[in-house]
């Protein structure tokens, strides 16, 4: 069963208890909010690009605090135009002057069947997109995935000429290891 074919069977309850209890936390942080004097531009001079998994929290993982890095999270950590779209504005409007991109072991994207993602995509949605156009980013190896993103900044015409890193996140230990 799909995600979307789970969320249909979850009762508004369910889903609003969980938007609930995320407003709630929002009014504690409110209350020791002391931000407000930070700007847009990262202190360290830094934006990270990384999977959006879960068991990988950037921040912490980097010893980064709010106001410290632009981060950009997707699926697979992946050099998409969006994620050049975000580095452009980060460098050339916010001062951003290197770069960390951040894959992980036992990633979702590793050895993903596509075609059978966008059978389930398109079962989960009834038929209301053409699902058959769409691309998730599925890798077989790791190394070879992260050296095909770094080679796509690294060639870009407004960002090769930053310095550019590439390290991957063991999820079973949280160590980062830098890419040779």
């Amino acid at each position: 069963m799909g995600v979307l074919a789970i969320l249909r069977q979850m009762t508004a309850a369910d889903r609003s208890a969980e938007f609930a209890r995320i407003l709630a936390e929002n009014r504690r942080y409110t209350d020791a909010f002391d931000r407000s004097a930070l700007t847009a531009k990262p202190l360290s001079r830094l934006a990270v690009v990384a999977c959006m998994d879960a068991r990988l929290d950037v921040e912490e993982t980097l010893g980064l605090r709010t106001g410290d890095a632009h981060i950009i999270r997707n699926a697979g950590g992946l050099v998409t135009d969006d994620v050049i779209r975000s580095l452009i504005v980060s460098v050339e409007m916010l001062g951003t002057q290197e770069i960390v991109l951040i894959e992980h072991t036992r990633c979702g994207l590793q050895d993903l069947d596509e075609d059978a993602l966008r059978g389930r995509v398109a079962e989960d949605s009834d038929g209301r997109g053409d699902s058959d156009v769409m691309t998730f980013g599925a890798f077989t190896d790791l190394e070879e995935n992260l050296r095909r993103q770094i080679s796509i900044l690294r060639e870009h015409p407004f960002l090769g000429r930053l310095a550019i890193h590439a390290l991957i996140f063991d999820v079973s230990n949280g160590r980062l290891t830098e890419l040779a």
